[in-house]
Order: C-alpha cells, then sequence, then structure tokens
C-alpha cells in the first residue's frame, strides 16, 4: 500500500511538474510567469511541458552572469525544502527519479553500485557552484558546465523532444549533442542494472538533499530494543543503505520499503525534531553512512 501511494506521489508530481504537454508537438520552450518558481526535484527547464524551472539550471544560469550575482532564491528554496523534508524529495517528487525507477523495472540482472561512486555526485556541485564563476566566456558570463556537459534530465526531456518536434533545431545539432546523448545513454543503462543509478551517482540536487538528511525535520527512527538485525531492511533498500547502522544515511530518499518489510515494527518516519510522542519508545541513531 505504502508503495502504491508513493507511485501515485510521483506520478501526480510529474503530471503537475510538467503540466503544458502542448508545447511538445510545437517543439518549443514555455516561458511562461510560473517559470520563476523552482521545483524540488530535477526538471529541465528546458522540457517543452515544463511549467517551472530546475533548481540546478537556476543556480548556474544566475552564478554565471556577467555580475557574478548568487542565486539567494535558488539556494533558499533548495535549503528550506531540504530542512524540512531531506532527501524525501528524490523518492516522492523529483520526476526524473520515477523515470529511472520505471527503467529498473526492464528485466535484467541487478547490480548493486560499490559506494565509492556515490561520491561523485558531490564532484558535481563543484560544476554547478564553482565552474561558472571561474570559467567565462569573453562576455564575462560563466559556463554552465553541469547543464551543459552533463545533465542526462536536461538532454532527455529537454533536447529531444525539442529535436524531435523541430526540424531548424535538428540541423544545428552537432558534436555536443553526440556528446550528451552518449551520457544519456549510459545513464539509462546504467539505471537497468542499478536503481536510480544517477540519484546515487551524479545528481547534484540528491547531494545536497542528502547532506541535510541528519537535520530535516522529516527523518527515519530505529527501535533498538525491537530490530533483531535480521537484515531484511538493507536487503530490501533500493538506494544500497543499511538503516540500522545509518537511518539518516545521505543515500536514503524516504521511500519506506525498509519499514513494509520489516517483521518487528521497529521502523518509523517521523516529522519533527526530539522524543517523540512516546517518551523512550524509541531510541534515534542519527549517525549517517
Amino acid at each position: 500500500m505504502q508503495a502504491a501511494r508513493r507511485k501515485l506521489c510521483q506520478i501526480v508530481a510529474f503530471g503537475f511538474i510538467n503540466s503544458d504537454p502542448g508545447n511538445l508537438l510545437k517543439g518549443v520552450i514555455n516561458k511562461g510567469d510560473w517559470k520563476k518558481f523552482c521545483v524540488p526535484g530535477m526538471n529541465c527547464y528546458s522540457c517543452p511541458a515544463a511549467r517551472f524551472s530546475c533548481p540546478v539550471g537556476a543556480l548556474q544560469t544566475v552564478n554565471g552572469n556577467m555580475d557574478f550575482s548568487f542565486s539567494f532564491y535558488a539556494v533558499g528554496v533548495i535549503l528550506a525544502f531540504g530542512v524540512l523534508m531531506g532527501r524525501w524529495l528524490c523518492g516522492f517528487l523529483c520526476p526524473f527519479g520515477l523515470i529511472q525507477e520505471l527503467i529498473h523495472k526492464i528485466p535484467v540482472k541487478k547490480l548493486r553500485l560499490p559506494k565509492i561512486f556515490t561520491y561523485i555526485k558531490y564532484l558535481m556541485l563543484v560544476l554547478v557552484f564553482i565552474v561558472p564563476v571561474f570559467v567565462t566566456d569573453f562576455t564575462g558570463t560563466g559556463e554552465p558546465a553541469f547543464c551543459e556537459y552533463v545533465c542526462p534530465v536536461g538532454t532527455l526531456e529537454g533536447g529531444v523532444p525539442l529535436l524531435l518536434a523541430n526540424e531548424s533545431l535538428r540541423q544545428l545539432a552537432g558534436p555536443l549533442f553526440r556528446w550528451k546523448i552518449a551520457v544519456l545513454a549510459v545513464t539509462l543503462i546504467g539505471c537497468m542494472f542499478i536503481c536510480r543509478f544517477f540519484c546515487k551517482v551524479a545528481c547534484p540536487l540528491g547531494a545536497i538533499y542528502g547532506m541535510l538528511n541528519k537535520i530535516s525535520a522529516y527523518h527515519l527512527e530505529v527501535d533498538d530494543e525491537k530490530c533483531k538485525h535480521c537484515g531484511k531492511c538493507a536487503a530490501e533498500c533500493p538506494m544500497d543503505v543499511d538503516p540500522c547502522k545509518s537511518p539518516n544515511s545521505a543515500e536514503c530518499i524516504r521511500c519506506g520499503r525498509c519499514r513494509a518489510v520489516c517483521p518487528e515494527g521497529a521502523i518509523r518516519f517521523r516529522f519533527g525534531y526530539g522524543p517523540g510522542k512516546k517518551k523512550g519508545e524509541i531510541t534515534a541513531r542519527q549517525s549517517g553512512s
């Protein structure tokens, strides 16, 4: 039941964020007033159906302008959502997260990603925050390195639909677009074998939310007295987290699958700080992986 509710939430969020499908046939980008606002998940500004902006794109655009302004709005949105909900946003509201999960359902042998690769997404933050400031063109405008050279979300949601619908844009596609298609192909193939491959390896937004998992108001708690350390929760986790050891790991997307399989009912999610309503009922371990 929990899984069905989460999937419904993901589908509704995807539809709400991309609520202008008519532009898909026209091959144009929605530039309405709602584009001034960022959504909490990865969804490309250039997607013809997108009604809102992507916070990562907004960060790079503002940080890279010739005045070297800081995007207080985009950072504020990210931090506000992250402090409130942590990486729950990745698990329930991110459109690209839904796409990755659907691709992962393709019946191939599933693999576990070595933990060292999960740190790559923190390097992606350098591309988002630092490169646009220090790498500029002759006009003083910064290079939106992550969006331009890496982001597979923009290629899938923006580049491909625009080129399919707009012949003039297809004639302009060159080596850079072919590179982006290669990055997208690697990402999608990776998602077939590894659940949420992009989230684990390269998502800068997930990196930020993950760092906020340990202080977010919405968090996971484990009852030490009830837990039998059977390992069922760790085996079920799509993000390769052991909730008993790291209940607030930076990788946890709060999907609830660990709670669903716990035979002792030792896992719960709670909104708020301090002890729960029943004092001493659950001992929360806040150490992350």
